[in-house]
């Protein structure tokens, strides 16, 4: 029997919303069809929005949603998509698909889109092939409250009064799609863009997000951080011009070349992907270690703004649309990293998940006028009570599984959290294929003690379809044995579980 013992009465960190977050590219279906149909579809609509998605992710409660890219950010002009759309100029999508982007979806729905959802907006800039006036008028667009070009222009286009940008990258992927810059250059580039991100309403501040590495590149955290450092003028040498810094890593059980598939997989690629799901540990720790040394306060949030699986795409759809079905497995990768972004919470400010609708690692699936919720999206929904909670100190002695020495990984992972109305809530994943896990839960701090869980299990393949939808959701889960402040019980192999305690 395993042992998992929660401190209920030490904090640990502060668990932000935004590690929750999610992200939508002009990439595939994402935005058109899966978001966004336009105000004349015959699909349910609020203002274009599919009312059937909005409501599923109110739901699964969106802290914050990053637009319009990823690769697609670095040649965006967001010019080309506000005004009448019959006006908005078209552009060929080199990134993905080279399709036609007709821009009907822009600054201004984009907003819309948030405001329904109620969450925090993340804006990436073009930095790969856009200029700083360009910027710097699109933040004065969107947050100048006052008589201005551009403010002017926007309430002319129907939005009399400013929205709130609450984080803006400048760039995305810098040294690869956006511009195969090198650190130093990027360093100096993010200097002179961030200077004319202008906050215009002091208690609406904006979260200025630097361009980080990919994966395990950490010479350029290091260089980026070193350009940013030095040289800084009359500013002190720790003025460091970022709120936060990016991060990208995702899970592939193969490589660039063969991904693998996303449902034809074996208990090899079972647990080759799960070994490189926690590596997103790893890439946490050595990455903050590099930021400790210039921001020693945390100040910095590292922002992880991709993550998930990356698979081939299904068979018989545009390579470029990155379209992939979510299996059990899928729910492992999501329950893993949540827990590890927990626990990374005084670092770790956001992370978001790529991407939203139809693209990679998508919690919600559309074909014309049906929607189907992935096994993620349950993840993301029993895991939404982490929230705006406290850490809580939790560690659990586990064992290696796996069938090659290369690929074992550790059985079991788990974080805590109390929320605002005194619940602790653990959630917990067992990456067994075969074996159920015996657990014993202490919950030091606490006497007596009641408790209820919800489980999302299923078989190693197995998928929710748009013919049978509901073959993997969330369920109450039953077999708990509570006694004092001690819990009992039998984790099912392939699970992802969430257990709410209360004195």
């Amino acid at each position: 029997m395993s042992t998992l013992y929660v401190n209920t009465k030490e904090t640990a960190g502060h668990i932000n919303p935004e590690l929750q977050g999610h992200f939508s590219e002009h990439l595939g279906r994402c935005i058109y069809g899966g978001l966004y149909v336009g105000e004349n579809s015959d699909i349910p609509n609020t203002n274009g929005m599919r009312n059937d998605v909005v409501n599923a992710l109110k739901e699964m409660k969106v802290p914050v949603l990053r637009w319009p890219g990823g690769c697609f950010a670095d040649e965006y002009h967001w010019k080309d998509g506000i005004g009448p759309k019959e006006n908005r100029k078209k552009m060929v999508n080199t990134n993905w698909g080279g399709v036609v982007e007709d821009n009907s979806f822009g600054t201004h729905e984009y907003m819309e889109l948030c405001r329904q959802l109620g969450c925090k907006t993340y804006i990436n800039g073009n930095v790969g092939s856009g200029t700083v006036r360009e910027m710097s008028e699109w933040i004065e667009y969107m947050t100048f409250d006052g008589v201005s070009p551009m403010a002017d222009e926007r309430k002319a286009n129907g939005s009399e009064k400013p929205w709130r940008v609450d984080y803006f990258g400048v760039g995305n992927e810098n040294w690869g799609c956006g511009g195969n810059m090198i650190p130093e250059y990027y360093a100096n580039l993010f200097r002179q863009y961030q200077s004319y991100i202008k906050i215009y309403d002091p208690e609406k501040p904006i979260c200025k997000i630097a361009c980080g590495a990919n994966d395990f590149d950490y010479n350029w955290t290091e260089k980026v951080f070193e350009g940013c450092a030095k040289g800084s003028g009359s500013w002190p040498q720790n003025h460091l011009f970022m709120n936060g810094i990016s991060l990208h890593y995702y899970t592939l059980p193969g490589d660039w070349d063969i991904k693998g598939s996303a449902t034809d997989f074996d208990e090899k690629d079972w647990y080759r992907t799960l070994r490189k799901t926690y590596c997103m540990d790893e890439l946490l720790t050595k990455h903050s270690a590099i930021m400790d040394r210039y921001d020693k306060e945390c100040k910095i949030g590292l922002m992880v703004d991709e993550w998930g699986t990356w698979y081939d795409v299904e068979e018989g759809t545009n390579p470029g649309f990155l379209y992939q079905q979510n299996t059990m497995r899928d729910a492992l990768v999501a329950g893993i990293n949540l827990n590890i972004f927990n626990k990374h919470c005084n670092r770790v400010k956001m992370a978001n998940i790529a991407q939203l609708v139809n693209v990679l690692q998508a919690p919600i699936l559309t074909e014309g006028d049906r929607m189907v919720l992935t096994p993620t999206y349950h993840v993301f929904r029993m895991y939404n009570v982490h929230q705006g909670a406290e850490l809580r100190a939790s560690t659990m002695d586990t064992k290696k599984v796996g069938l090659e020495e290369e690929n074992m990984v550790q059985n079991m992972n788990e974080s805590a959290s109390l929320s605002e109305d005194g619940t602790v809530n653990i959630t917990l994943t067992n990456l067994d294929l075969n074996e159920a896990n015996e657990l014993k839960i202490v919950l030091e701090g606490m006497t007596d003690v009641k408790a209820e869980a919800e489980i999302v299990t299923g078989g190693m393949r197995e998928c929710n379809t748009f013919d049978e939808p509901d073959r993997i959701t969330a369920k109450s889960f039953t077999g708990l044995t509570v006694s004092g402040n001690v819990i009992t019980l039998t984790v099912p192999a392939r699970s992802v579980m969430r257990i709410s305690v209360k004195e």
